[in-house]
């Protein structure tokens, strides 16, 4: 009975190692090699959501330009992310034009049409 539990202990700890600290090693690392192939040039998304273009890199932080001649200073582990080109030369999709008959009056509108009970005391 308790090499039985013992050998239970150990499965539990081997799922445990392939559900949650496999992955997250594997994240790290990918976030890591992202870090490290960081270039002058690529469009990033920082941790805090803001978008900007690498214009110089240090050993621990970043330059980004995030308007035209504003440049803020990022930690390098801040960064989120790189955007891939494609995805920055794509066009939003154009606004859909409703229809009249898909809009809904405000509801203040629909209010004063109602028509009132003049019985109510």
């Amino acid at each position: 009975m308790n090499g039985l539990g013992f050998l239970l202990i150990i499965v539990i700890f081997a799922l445990l190692w392939l559900v949650m600290v496999r992955p997250q090693k594997r994240r790290q690392q990918e976030q890591r090699q992202m870090l490290d192939n960081l270039k002058v040039g690529d469009e990033v998304l920082t941790a805090a959501g803001i978008y900007g273009e690498v214009t110089a890199l240090r050993d621990d932080d970043v330059m980004i330009e995030i308007a035209p001649n504003v440049e803020v200073r990022v930690a390098r582990r801040a960064i989120g992310g790189v955007i891939p080109a494609a995805e920055e030369d794509e066009e939003p999709p154009a606004p859909r034009e409703l229809e009249e008959a898909e809009v809904e009056p405000p509801a203040e509108a629909a209010a004063a049409e109602a028509p009132v009970d003049e019985n109510r005391g």
